[in-house]
This record gives structure tokens, C-alpha cells and sequence, in this order.
């Protein structure tokens, strides 16, 4: 088990991040605020909410010589002490009421050479970028709260 260590969301593609203590999230919108997470009509969600490993961006910073926020990846939830799932389907519970699917590998863009050269190559290897999820029961979360996987 985990914990929920960071939120963040940012309303408008390119936009400012907001960092956040807790958040409301739900299946038609992911988190609230975030522009990420509505479900358009006749689409699946595949990427309402993004998830980031802590040690995975610390690995990057010490890769790279440098010490951005996490927020900077422009991840919604940054998680400590636990290894998020590397397959899809995989379900992650936050706090008791939110519960998440994971649904692909989140593939770093070009946008993170713009926060640091060589950003992009440093978050490839083995999901360090992290993963893409879906709502799958939405609720209340805030910083603190535990999050583990379910089988």
C-alpha cells in the first residue's frame, strides 16, 4: 500500500498547473477541473487521469542532474511506496470511495524537452512516464490518502 502524495490538474491544454490538497473525481469528468478528464459522447475514457510514480520522476531529476516539482511532468496524481501496475486493465483503489483502471503507458511528449532537455529519453524506460487511467467509481480524494492495487 501507498500513498496519495500529489494532485494536480490543469483546465486548458498548455495551461498552468494547479497543485491541489484534494479533489472531486468522477466518471464523466475524471478530476474536476482537469480538461483531460470528460468523457466526449460516443468515446471511451482511456485517459481521464494520469499517474506518476514518485521515485520514477526523483530517478529522472538524478538522471538528469536537475530537481524540477513533479507537477512540471503535468501529471494528475503523484504516488509514494507503491509500483503502479504495467498492464492495462490492472485496478488502483484511492482513499475508500475512488477506484481507477489502468489503461495504457503514459508516453512522454515532446512537451517535457521543454522543461529539460534529455526529460523525454529519461522517462521511457519501463513506465517511468507513468500510466493512463479511467474512472471506474469516482468520489473524494486528497492528499494522504492510501491507494493500492487490486487484483
Amino acid at each position: 500500500m501507498g500513498v496519495l502524495a500529489g494532485i494536480a490538474r490543469h483546465g486548458r491544454p498548455r495551461g498552468p498547473i494547479e497543485v491541489l490538497e484534494h479533489v472531486h473525481v468522477s466518471i464523466e469528468a475524471g478530476l474536476a477541473g482537469d480538461f483531460r478528464g470528460a468523457v466526449k459522447p460516443g468515446r471511451k475514457a482511456k485517459r481521464q487521469v494520469s499517474l506518476i510514480e514518485r521515485s520514477d520522476w526523483e530517478a529522472a531529476m538524478a538522471e538528469l542532474g536537475v530537481d524540477h516539482h513533479w507537477s512540471a511532468r503535468r501529471a494528475n496524481l503523484l504516488v509514494e511506496g507503491l509500483d503502479l501496475p504495467q498492464r492495462p486493465g490492472a485496478t488502483v483503489r484511492i482513499g475508500d470511495e475512488v477506484a481507477l483502471e489502468i489503461m495504457v503507458e503514459c508516453d512522454p511528449c515532446s512537451r517535457m524537452e521543454e522543461i529539460e532537455p534529455g526529460l523525454k529519453a529519461a522517462l521511457t524506460p519501463d513506465w517511468r512516464a507513468g500510466a493512463l487511467a479511467r474512472v471506474l467509481h469516482g468520489g473524494e480524494i486528497r492528499v494522504g490518502d492510501s491507494i493500492r492495487v487490486e487484483e
